[in-house]
């Protein structure tokens, strides 16, 4: 039996994995991570990269741990990928780049049943992201999960334009997309279709997913980079939404049903630096224990209190930099099983 098992994003959670900051860097500048992340800068020369502030690091990485610990006293096993240097340049003969870091393993991969996919992350700087977790992925392939990787993308600056609107500076040339573009819904597959996802990527993930599962391009939900501070699945038949993203008209049609908590005015938790990665709304990146249990930032008060009044029980934790580095607790993890079979939720 696979030691990966993952249909919903809500299935009670038997093992996970939780990133890491070691290494952790701003990559040096190039028209991707320009048009990608930094669109509102002049050009990718504006963009500082180098090491994260030394207690950003610390910091993070110790409330990541006591993540991993409340996560194991819960009776979930954790797994941490191997620190890397991240500072190291590598390329193809397109492009020159080095690495970013480990800390979102959200990402760049995807797990859907009991099949591991690599996806075509949109970054170069993040091309080979999937070597830090190399090891426990051949261990999974062992006990029995079905393990592939997208086709690599070239991208080439053609792929990428900073001067496009929001939602349209990823073009259509090659299948490009990250795994936190996808939420899962038993047999519905919910892909967001934004600057970090293409159509080509979705048609990919639907070919390889195949008739068993219905892939649902959203369009003109969220035009940025990805969707788990947009929409997020409680529980089968709840949703919170982002209130300042999410209408009537554009909620994905297989949602529809479902009843909806409108997420709160959210605490600005700060950021360090001259710009945020992320918008307050990664306040909202929770972590699903159980149907009826969440991982939330301890410093969200008004969202813990309007969960619990639905009946969702709130384990408290706290990412301190989550704006800067752009990543919650749905982020900095990866389930990997869960209890729970294949279902349709519509």
């Amino acid at each position: 039996m696979s030691l990966v098992n993952v249909h919903t994003e809500w299935d009670p959670l038997e093992e996970i994995i939780v990133g890491t900051m070691a290494g952790a860097r701003i990559p040096v500048p190039d028209t991707g991570l320009h048009a990608v992340e930094f669109a509102d800068l002049p050009s990718p020369q504006d963009i500082v990269s180098g090491p994260y502030p030394a207690h950003v690091v610390e910091q993070t990485e110790a409330e990541l741990q006591e993540l991993c610990d409340q996560l194991l006293a819960a009776g979930v096993k954790v797994r941490r990928p191997e620190p890397r240097d991240h500072s190291r340049p590598f390329g193809t003969p397109d492009w020159q780049t080095d690495g970013f870091y480990d800390y979102c393993p959200r990402d760049g991969i995807l797990t859907v049943g009991n099949t591991i996919i690599e996806t075509p992350m949109v970054l170069r700087s993040r091309f080979l992201e999937p070597f830090a977790y190399k090891e426990l992925f051949l261990e999974y392939f062992a006990e029995g999960a079905r393990w592939i990787s997208a086709p690599k993308p070239r991208l080439l600056d053609e792929i990428y334009d900073a001067t496009a609107p929001a939602g349209h500076r990823l073009r259509d040339l090659e299948p490009a997309f990250d795994a936190a573009n996808v939420l899962r819904f038993g047999t519905d597959i919910l892909y967001l279709v934004s600057d970090s996802g293409n159509e080509l990527g979705w048609q990919w993930l639907q070919s390889v997913l195949g008739d068993q599962y219905t892939v649902h391009p959203c369009r003109n939900l969220y035009a940025a980079t990805h969707v788990d501070s947009t929409l997020v699945p409680l529980r089968p038949g709840l949703l919170l939404t982002n209130p300042a993203r999410v209408t009537d008209a554009n909620l994905p049609e297989f949602l529809r049903g479902w009843d909806r908590i409108e997420c709160p005015e959210l605490v600005d938790t700060g950021f360090v630096g001259d710009r945020p990665y992320c918008s307050t709304w990664i306040g909202m990146n929770l972590l699903l224990l159980g149907p009826g249990q969440a991982v939330v930032d301890r410093r969200q008060v008004n969202l813990i209190r309007a969960l619990e009044h639905h009946g969702i029980d709130v384990l408290p934790l706290q990412l301190t930099h989550s704006r800067t580095l752009g990543g919650g607790f749905h982020c900095v993890t990866l389930d990997v099983r869960r209890t729970g079979l294949l279902e349709s939720y519509r």
